[in-house]
């Protein structure tokens, strides 16, 4: 039986390392597209990720707003799949 104040083990950090990019990336042109990777990346930061802005003074309080800023500045990596559409079998 499992109490409510248990605590639950974190995964270790060095098994999942992240990827930072060196240097800053493109600017995202797509509004979509930054919006993807801003929301995916709160997610990460609400689930406990470390921030990636140097500035603590500035510093947003709310993840979403401090994932808009990491991503605007180039500090998060994202992938996009290949744009190009392979047939599926039969259509051709």
């Amino acid at each position: 039986m499992t109490e409510m104040d248990q605590t639950t083990s974190q995964p270790n950090e060095t098994s999942a390392a992240a990827v930072v990019p060196t240097e800053p990336l493109p600017p995202i042109e797509s509004r979509f597209l930054f919006v993807d990777v801003a929301a995916l990346r709160a997610k990460q930061l609400r689930r406990g990720a470390r921030v990636r802005i140097d500035d603590p003074e500035r510093l947003p309080k709310k993840a979403e707003r401090v994932a808009m800023e990491e991503v605007r500045r180039g500090l998060v990596y994202y992938d996009t799949p290949d744009q190009r559409l392979t047939p599926l079998e039969g259509e051709r």
